[in-house]
């Protein structure tokens, strides 16, 4: 089959499109031919190395949509023929992949492959972050850092489905502001021009928000402590800025404050059977328009190296797929 690997870490100089083996199942997997795969930022981190991918080389890839080829012996849930999507063991960008069976998820007949094919981490993390790990309850106000992104406006999405009274969004450029505003956040705030702290306190008549998702870090962490309400959850999930947030536990007691951690790739290794309901909801939402996938672009398997660099570049406003096309 076609692939791409990753010879060495770095450029995508190292990103080669070649010929390797078809995976071989274990009783309970799948081998799912694939249709389409989505480029997330976390597949440049392994790239560079910065996401213990193992040893090189390596197939970059988070999540697949396709149709099953084979089921091994001890599967129960799936069937050959069927259309799925799926967390693989060992990376997407490639014709065929294997998964374990609880991290593949069969898909409604409305829902496209390449809809599928890149909803699954966006849409996943969005939903645990704010229905399991923030207990979104109806009327919080949320804020919400990196809003323009896959996974920020993914977010913006879900929160309003799930009841949010107000959505507040930041983004590091103003140019994305739009983005945000166009998935549905209430406000947009630019966090390199202003302190959005005292802006978002401005918002919430001094009150501060119920919830913050946070996959920045740094000083953006920091500062988030500043407009969070009483009672209020930062969740962290991320620290795109390579630094992790100081906090004072003087911050939380009398306040009554939360901070969260959550990792959906740790979810994965360790409790992939709560993904099941998520899928459900997920999907509910997206067959009923709550939830809508931007696509941006859609390259050949071949031209990931390309699609990288658009990721890279942070020019891209929505989601980035490569499509199979099986000889």
């Amino acid at each position: 089959m076609k692939a791409i690997i990753v010879e060495q870490f770095g450029s995508t100089d190292n990103m080669k499109y070649v010929d390797v083996e078809i995976p071989s199942i274990s009783s309970k997997q799948v081998l799912i031919r694939v249709m389409v795969t989505s480029v997330n930022f976390a597949d440049v981190k392994a790239r560079y190395g910065n996401k213990g991918q193992g040893k090189l080389p390596f197939i970059p890839g988070l999540e697949a949509s396709g149709i099953i080829e084979q089921v091994g012996d001890e599967v129960t849930s799936f069937f050959v023929g069927q259309r799925v999507m799926a967390f693989p063991q060992n990376g997407s960008y490639a014709e065929y992949i294997i998964a374990d069976e609880n991290l593949t998820f069969a898909i409604p007949d409305n829902i496209s492959f390449d809809v599928a094919g890149s909803c699954g981490i966006v849409s996943f993390l969005s939903y645990k972050l704010l229905a399991d790990v923030a207990k979104l309850q109806d009327r919080d106000k949320v804020l919400i850092h990196s809003a323009s992104g896959g996974v920020g406006t993914t977010a913006i999405q879900v929160a309003r489905a799930l009841g949010a009274k107000t959505i507040i969004g930041t983004v590091g450029n103003e140019t994305k502001i739009s983005v945000a505003l166009e998935a549905g956040a209430d406000h947009v705030l630019c966090y390199t021009n202003e302190n959005f702290s005292q802006t978002v306190n401005e918002l919430t008549d001094g009150k501060g928000v119920n919830i913050i998702l946070d996959s920045i870090g740094g000083e953006i962490t920091e500062q988030s402590m500043n407009c969070l309400s009483k009672y209020g959850r930062l969740v962290v999930f991320g620290n795109s800025s390579g630094k992790y947030g100081q906090l004072q536990t003087s911050e939380l007691h009398s306040s009554c404050r939360s901070v969260l951690g959550f990792s959906l790739g740790t979810t994965r290794k360790e409790q992939p059977e709560v993904l099941k309901d998520t899928s459900l909801q997920v999907f509910r939402m997206l067959e009923s328009g709550q939830i809508t996938i931007k696509i941006s672009e859609k390259l050949p398997l071949k031209d990931a190296s390309l699609a990288h660099q658009l990721i890279e570049s942070r020019n891209s406003t929505g989601k980035v797929l490569l499509y199979i096309v099986n000889s």
